[in-house]
């Protein structure tokens, strides 16, 4: 279901896709694992981001058409790296809300983005935040005026999560019903 006409058209939407990281549980980057990547850019793209941005570091892959890469140069230093510049390109994009979605929820598909972007705009504070039973997971979607204090926040293997916990204005999504929203770690 796409978002409403009048959402949709005024608020610009960029998908970030985290996925920087070396994988070293998994062996490998999760970038590389076949078909993460298009999953995972499919449910931002499908699921009502108006652009998308790759947020690369450990490795390098082509990006599609129409999908713009960021590296985050200091990707070792841990999430905090990918999501500073994730946000920084949002930024440079003009977007008025950031949709974080990691690479290594490869169940996560556009149902879920669409539900969690669909209660950030219309909640009050632009914050909302996919859950999966009891567990909070991604995307998780940031109105522009939060950037700020996200980026003031962001530390080591630490996202937005901190900043996050600390609101009591944040719409926790249960998406439960669509997918299970676990990151995958190791090889199955």
């Amino acid at each position: 279901m796409p978002l409403p006409p009048s959402e949709e058209s005024s608020a610009r939407i960029v998908g970030v896709l985290l996925a920087a990281g070396a994988g070293r549980r998994y062996g490998k980057p999760k970038v590389l694992v076949e078909g993460w990547l298009a999953t995972a850019l499919g449910a931002l793209c499908d699921g009502g981001c108006t652009d998308v941005i790759l947020v690369l570091g450990a490795a390098q892959v082509p990006a599609p058409p129409g999908v713009a890469v960021v590296v985050a140069s200091d990707w070792d230093a841990g999430l905090s790296a990918s999501v500073r510049a994730g946000l920084l390109g949002a930024e440079g994009m003009g977007a008025d809300y950031a949709v974080l979605h990691v690479v290594d929820t490869p169940d996560v598909g556009a149902a879920v983005v669409r539900r969690v972007l669909q209660r950030a705009l219309s909640s009050q504070a632009g914050l909302a935040r996919a859950w999966f039973g009891a567990r909070p997971g991604h995307p998780v979607v940031i109105a522009r005026r939060h950037w700020p204090a996200v980026l003031e926040q962001l530390s080591g293997d630490q996202g937005a999560g901190a900043y996050l916990r600390g609101r009591p204005d944040v719409e926790n999504v249960d998406c439960a019903d669509l997918a299970g929203g676990e990151d995958v770690d190791t090889p199955r």
